[in-house]
């Protein structure tokens, strides 16, 4: 099955401070308190115009996303083998019938003689079986299943669930792009409005031209970063039109909304203390509630495997009719005619028989004959019915359920295993989400100070390199100080939001900025 949700903090790790927002999500994160909307299994709709922001971004990829498309018809799957285990509850009835012609010797099914013509049969029947017993196999199957069936539903859950941060990663990432490229930007806007200065001074011979042209080269480096940061900026757009399965056009219009985010150092992470947050998860994780689920279900997988000692007791009815083109009934055409008997008496002294003038008649006699039988006539009367009751009884069969028993116990404690390994999982992951939030406020606080005080040193160093105290190589120097604390101060704010609101979805909290 699917890889616990907590990967994904240690995905976060592995990606590092830099532009390490832009990340996959390959297992389920967290439940939300409202689960989203069951996504269509129709055609793609249409993207909205306009800026995206999150939760519409969010929305619109659990509506499309191919991935959670694909959970939900497995969870569909499950559903249907619920189902057909419900069914086979009830009893099974089947009706059949054939239509043969019979050459040359063969045996008449409705006399059971053998004649040398062409036959033509026909032979109906309708059975009927249910099963009585069979040591409650059917019934455990049925919540077995059911406990599968709820299984399939929480991985759906964890499906959107990875989704919702794979765009909302997506999003920060596209968010930081943007800013940076803005920051890059001003850099060239600045340093161009530097070589401008620089060579009106140097036509009035207050520069050495090694300024201008220690200038001109912070250009070119300033607008190569320009292009760096539109790539990177393309890049996370891109990646976000994918989670979200735009179609090329829209793709090329992708633009999102540029919240109104507080700084790392006003917000607390008092209310995100790991203990707390890791009892909030287990209760609402959907990976949790889904292992949890298939121990149970491994249980009562336990329960079918041992219901094969018992017996099996079925009972089954059939009726049966056929007609064959040969088949006649006898019928009587009437009475035989009477004849007259001569009356003999025994002589006593000879020993002969003597007639006598005395006759006696003959008793009739039925005279029968047959007559070929119409195909209804047929069905009415060569009706058949029986009633039956099967018991089997397991005795000695390889030792196949002692086996199967086995397997489903050690199957119990590989799913008790799964489920304590997902919880340990867990616990680590918010452990080391709440130990990135807290390094990376740090990291922004320290930044932070350190941005305001290299721009102190950034001015001052401009004033002294415009008055010509300061040669262009130096005055470089300093700029690129505080372009390098200015980026990374940036990175370090979208590095503590995001894993800010993967602490508030472990918490169950909506996936908003």
């Amino acid at each position: 099955m699917k890889q616990n949700s907590t990967l994904l903090i240690r995905s976060l790790v592995r990606a590092g401070v830099g532009l390490g927002l832009g990340l996959v999500v390959h297992a389920g994160a967290v439940a939300q308190t409202t689960p989203p909307t069951q996504p269509p299994a129709g055609a793609i709709q249409a993207a909205p115009s306009g800026p995206w922001t999150l939760q519409g971004a969010v929305d619109y990829a659990l509506q499309n996303n191919l991935t959670v498309r694909q959970s939900l018809l497995t969870a569909d799957l499950t559903s249907a083998t619920l189902r057909q285990s419900k069914a086979a509850l009830l009893p099974t009835a089947n009706l059949s019938g054939t239509q043969a012609w019979n050459y040359g010797t063969n045996i008449n099914p409705l006399t059971n003689i053998f004649q040398d013509q062409t036959t033509r049969t026909n032979n109906f029947s309708g059975t009927a079986q249910v099963t009585l017993f069979a040591g409650f196999q059917l019934r455990n199957i049925v919540k077995r299943n059911a406990l599968d069936y709820e299984a399939g539903l929480k991985d759906v859950e964890q499906a959107r669930n990875d989704l919702s941060l794979n765009v909302a990663s997506a999003f920060l990432q596209t968010v930081l792009a943007g800013e940076l490229l803005r920051t890059n930007q001003v850099r060239v806007n600045s340093t161009q409005q530097q070589v401008n200065r620089t060579k009106v001074l140097l036509k009035a011979g207050s520069v050495a031209e090694s300024n201008l042209l220690d200038l001109q080269a912070q250009l070119a480096t300033d607008q190569y970063n320009v292009i760096t940061a539109q790539n990177q900026l393309d890049l996370a757009r891109l990646q976000l039109a994918q989670f979200m399965n735009l179609n090329a056009a829209a793709t090329r219009a992708l633009s999102v909304t540029t919240p109104d985010l507080p700084d790392p150092d006003e917000q607390s992470l008092a209310d995100a203390q790991p203990d707390e947050t890791f009892e909030l998860a287990q209760a609402a994780l959907p990976e949790i509630k889904a292992a949890d689920l298939r121990v149970r279900s491994a249980l009562r997988n336990v329960e079918v495997a041992r219901g094969a000692y018992y017996p099996r007791l079925t009972f089954g009815a059939s009726i049966f009719t056929g007609y064959s083109s040969l088949y006649t009934r006898p019928i009587v055409t009437g009475d035989s005619v009477q004849l007259p008997l001569p009356v003999f008496q025994y002589d006593a002294a000879t020993g002969q028989p003597v007639s006598t003038p005395f006759v006696a008649l003959s008793p009739k006699q039925p005279v029968r004959s047959s007559a070929s039988s119409d195909f209804p006539d047929q069905l009415k009367n060569n009706l058949g019915r029986s009633l039956q009751f099967a018991l089997q009884i397991p005795i000695l069969n390889g030792l196949q359920t002692r086996t199967t028993v086995q397997r489903s116990l050690i199957a119990v404690k590989q799913a008790e295993l799964r489920l304590d390994q997902a919880r340990l999982t867990l616990r680590q992951s918010i452990q080391q989400a709440y130990a990135d939030a807290l390094a990376a406020q740090r990291q922004y606080i320290a930044a932070r100070q350190q941005v305001d005080a290299l721009t102190l040193s950034y001015r001052n160093s401009e004033i002294r390199f415009n008055n010509g105290l300061l040669n262009g190589t130096e005055f470089n120097i300093a700029k690129n100080n505080l372009t390098a604390a200015e980026s990374s101060m940036i990175q370090a704010k979208y590095s503590f939001i995001f894993r800010r609101k993967v602490l508030d979805f472990y918490q169950g909290k909506p996936l908003t900025l």
